[in-house]
């Protein structure tokens, strides 16, 4: 597909509602429907987490990336690049703000996830949110080498494209990206068995695989549509206290976590892990400002330890985990680093 020009970024009131129109001629391979205004913001699909890859030709099946869940908004009035919470970071992905422009003049909404890749070309959560600041203390850090795989589009030069099952959506998104590179590009559908996929996955280090129903439209929230088989467990916990360092001055020995029953906080383990030196050193920092200030736990914590320093409930830890124990705990738990509130993080749920 020939690139079309590179449009300028215009100036947008933010709280105005925005119509588009077409732009180019329709290509009848296209569905026919009616125009359709641009959603200002559109709650994404998420994937439900299963043992095992279900069966079935209608399920494609991808890698599971790990980073920040981002919609990339190209309109008339210039980019917008919204969490999955709807906060606007456009400023803070320049290269994929950038690399969007130069889809336009047509407009539309990309589904995809920002990534930061290590050396081996693998996903690293840690080097995204060290880019980025750590839970919004560096709010203006700017994630340059960040880049978009790209894996669903939700709206094309003036057509919802919601209702549409995926499988249309995903050729539409192919014929959109054809050809492009840098930091936008396509996440692409791997055609194998699901369970060699995952047992490739898992020897690469990558942290699992996704699949998607080729037969539905898009429906936001963990509707099933969309699963996830993961390699390793990796969940959002609530930051509850630290047990100082004994050798270190300025840090700590363990993370103590709690995620919800209920409404409820529970504690679920410790974590001492997985940090860096400047990790632990930065965080104590912050953990020290959010001292719970009275003598008993914020959370019923029997097993944290008995030198912890309890802080709110406020921070969120991304944590790498293998299994958990009888009494509810993390097994083998990791650090991997913050998560934003702005991220619409969810801290996990018991069942």
């Amino acid at each position: 597909m020939t690139k079309s020009p590179r449009s300028k970024p215009l100036l947008r009131e933010t709280d105005a509602p925005i119509r588009s129109k077409p732009q180019r001629k329709r290509n009848p391979a296209q569905p026919q429907l009616l125009f359709d205004p641009m959603p200002d913001r559109v709650e994404p699909a998420l994937a439900k987490v299963r043992e095992r890859p279900p069966r079935g030709d209608q399920w494609a099946w991808e890698v599971k990336w790990d980073g920040y869940r981002l919609a990339v908004h190209v309109e008339l009035r210039g980019v917008r690049i919204l969490t999955r919470g709807g906060h606007d970071w456009t400023h803070r992905f320049p290269a994929i703000a950038e690399a969007a422009r130069t889809l336009g003049p047509a407009t539309m909404i990309i589904d995809g996830e920002a990534v930061v890749l290590d050396a081996e070309g693998r996903s690293d959560f840690g080097l995204l949110q060290k880019s980025l600041g750590a839970s919004g203390s560096k709010a203006g850090n700017r994630a340059s080498h960040a880049m978009l795989y790209a894996f669903d589009l939700l709206y094309l030069d003036g057509h919802d494209l919601r209702g549409v099952e995926y499988r249309s959506r995903r050729r539409l998104l192919e014929d959109l990206l054809d050809g492009q590179g840098g930091a936008i590009q396509l996440s692409e559908e791997l055609d194998a068995d699901p369970c060699v996929l995952l047992e490739h996955a898992c020897r690469f280090g990558l942290e699992g695989i996704v699949g998607k129903d080729r037969d539905q439209p898009h429906r936001s929230g963990r509707t099933g549509d969309w699963v996830k088989v993961k390699c390793i467990e990796s969940e959002a916990f609530f930051i509850i206290g630290y047990e100082p360092a004994t050798t270190l001055t300025g840090g700590f020995a363990s993370l103590v976590l709690a995620a919800y029953r209920g409404e409820e906080l529970v504690h679920v383990g410790n974590v001492g892990t997985g940090f860096e030196e400047a990790d632990t050193t930065k965080l104590r920092k912050m953990l020290d400002k959010l001292r719970w200030g009275q003598k008993r736990a914020p959370v019923e914590a029997a097993g944290a330890g008995g030198n912890v320093i309890w802080v709110q409930p406020t921070l969120i830890a991304e944590i790498e985990f293998r299994a958990w124990t009888a009494d509810g705990k993390l097994r083998h738990a990791s650090y991997k680093g913050l998560r934003e509130l702005q991220d619409n993080a969810e801290v996990f749920r018991l069942g």
